[in-house]
């Protein structure tokens, strides 16, 4: 029996290229990055009651929250968080304008 050589290997970098061209693909992977980063920049009390949701035109990101006590108090957190959050964009090439606190979307979250 002979050698079986493998040489049409593809790189991993081709292949994860190859993947993240799909844009739903690349969307998960991006929202997934924003969970991660969201809780490293929120106060600790805030960290269970509040999760990134979508991101609206004009770099409006809506975060869902456990009530609108918490919707409130993020809401005075506003500034310093788009400031401590800018960083972790850039890395994903999305920019963070303003925040937008909805507890109704805490909801569709849970469910």
């Amino acid at each position: 029996m002979g050698k079986v050589l493998y040489t049409d290997f593809e790189e991993v970098e081709e292949v994860i290229n190859s993947m993240m061209s799909n844009p739903q693909l690349k969307k998960a992977v991006t929202r997934t990055n924003m969970y991660k980063f969201w809780e490293n920049i929120l106060p600790e009390k805030f960290k269970n009651k509040s999760k990134p949701y979508s991101m609206l035109p004009g770099g409006v990101m809506v975060v869902a929250c456990q009530n609108p006590v918490v919707a409130q108090e993020l809401s005075l957190y506003k500034v310093m968080l788009i400031q401590k959050f800018t960083p972790y964009m850039k890395g994903l090439n999305i920019r963070v304008n303003d925040l937008k606190f909805d507890p109704k979307k805490w909801i569709s979250i849970e469910s």
